[in-house]
């Protein structure tokens, strides 16, 4: 049985973050003046629980964790405290908040700097629908938010908490004007399955000029109803999906033709320019489901700085009109296929896959690794990827096209893992990726907003 643990404020969730002997005390209660008979004993953590925390305090804070709170965190765990309550309170801490508060000037944790819009909205759980939507008064769902976010230079701050997903944005921005969708905090604001759903989509766009910033969709407790074969779905043009984090949607679905994929690019209504950066995304489908992607794109973009792990089918799919897109420092792994490069059952056009460069990736432990499929160009490019232990194939490339700069070797990731579940993927002081990224279409920066400097390396993380 999990215990639970009430901390009085951000300061008690500073003090454990800091690590010393005094803070933890402090911030439970027990004067630092206690001698050792009367201070909280744990009994000594295993190498796999330590593990457990410094994974966690990497993915939450981009640092280890301290001994103190290795120490604290790993004691609770052994107590019967639950990961995900101490991955609460790390999110919970005022170390969390300035790393990933997303607010404009002070945006980090990867996420974009907002610019000041004409309207602005606010979301929280703790507001209503029959309020006007300001930050005095915010409205309780993204619902009721997208009935009124139509207009281009428009921003929806929404605060940390739980919301029904399975709505639908239709506003659109202009180039001068976006329209932004930010949760206030990375992750903060959790998008999951109403008690019952009507719809098959956690969220599906239609707008133009509309970025996405900084959700968690969860599609992990299924209520009644339609399951969720989608989670992150847009269909217009020159839209931005930017640090989400996307997971365990399409999971129980029947296998079929129908698909899925937890972030979808579609050219269905026309959309193109459909940029997919810096997200987490993983455990994604029935396991080996052919039908169901991680990443989906059947237009014109970029995709890049992704984290994608556990997919039934493909990490990253190119399909339908896909075309002139950019394949570059991703990371994608523990999936059947890790990308597939290739165009058919066309909507438009019949033209195929073609002038997609795909720079690097690193595509690791999966059946196949980069897959040319259906119809290609030959403007594609597969430059410095590092694509290794993919055993039915690494590359599988038409018309004659090569791959150059290839490093074939294990990545050597600080805690990977097939079924872990916080593995790290981020670069070991000895990994091979470290240094070894060509220049061209390159970020500036990485999934965690680190600059990547002169000597850039491949996969998602910046050693």
């Amino acid at each position: 049985m999990n215990k639970t643990f009430a901390f009085a404020s951000h300061i008690r969730h500073h003090a454990v973050l800091c690590g010393t002997a005094a803070a933890l005390l402090g911030a439970f209660g027990v004067s630092t003046a206690a001698t050792a008979a009367t201070a909280p004993t744990f009994a000594a953590a295993t190498t796999a629980q330590q593990n457990q925390i410094n994974q966690l305090y990497v993915q939450l804070l981009g640092r280890p964790a301290d001994a103190g709170g290795l120490a604290f965190w790993s004691g609770l765990l052994d107590r019967g405290v639950s990961l995900d309550y101490i991955a609460a309170q790390l999110k919970a801490s005022e170390e969390y908040a300035k790393r990933n508060t997303n607010s404009g000037p002070t945006a980090g944790g990867g996420l974009p700097t907002i610019p000041a819009t004409t309207y602005n909205y606010y979301v929280s759980p703790t507001g209503s629908d029959s309020a006007n939507g300001s930050k005095a008064t915010p409205f309780k769902t993204l619902a009721r938010a997208a009935q009124v976010a139509n207009k281009p230079s428009t921003t929806v701050w929404v605060a940390p908490g739980t919301y029904a997903g399975g709505f639908k944005t239709t506003g659109s921005g202009t180039a001068a004007g976006r329209i932004y969708w930010v949760s206030t905090t990375k992750w903060g604001a959790k998008i999951v399955p109403p008690a019952n759903s009507t719809n098959k989509t956690a969220w599906d766009n239609r707008g133009n000029y509309v970025s996405i910033i900084g959700f968690e969709v969860d599609g992990s407790k299924i209520g009644s109803g339609t399951k969720w074969t989608l989670g992150i779905y847009t269909g217009g043009s020159y839209n931005v999906i930017q640090g989400n984090h996307v997971h365990h949607t399409a999971t129980t679905i029947p296998c079929n033709s129908a698909g899925g994929s937890a972030i979808g690019v579609d050219s269905y209504y026309k959309g193109v320019k459909g940029d997919v950066i810096g997200n987490v995304v993983h455990d994604i489908g029935p396991a080996g489901c052919t039908y169901v992607q991680g990443i989906y794109h059947s237009t014109s973009g970029t995709i890049m700085n992704n984290l994608v792990y556990r997919v039934g089918s493909a990490a990253i799919h190119l399909w339908h009109d896909a075309t002139d897109l950019k394949i570059i420092n991703n990371t994608v792994t523990s999936s059947v296929f890790g990308i597939i490069v290739g165009g058919g059952d066309y909507y438009f056009t019949s033209a195929g896959a073609n002038n997609v460069h795909v720079h690097n990736n690193i595509v690791y432990d999966n059946k196949y690794g980069i897959s040319e499929q259906g119809k290609t160009g030959t403007g594609n490019t597969y430059k410095n990827n590092l694509v290794f232990q993919n055993p039915t194939y690494n590359f599988q490339l038409r018309n004659g096209l090569t791959h150059t700069n290839t490093i074939s070797s294990n990545p050597m990731f600080v805690g990977y893992s097939r079924t872990a579940a916080t593995p790290n993927y981020e670069l070991s002081a000895s990994s091979p990726a470290i240094g070894r990224a060509i220049s061209t279409y390159a970020p500036s920066t990485d999934i965690d907003g680190v600059a990547r400097g002169a000597s850039a390396d491949l996969g998602a993380y910046q050693h």
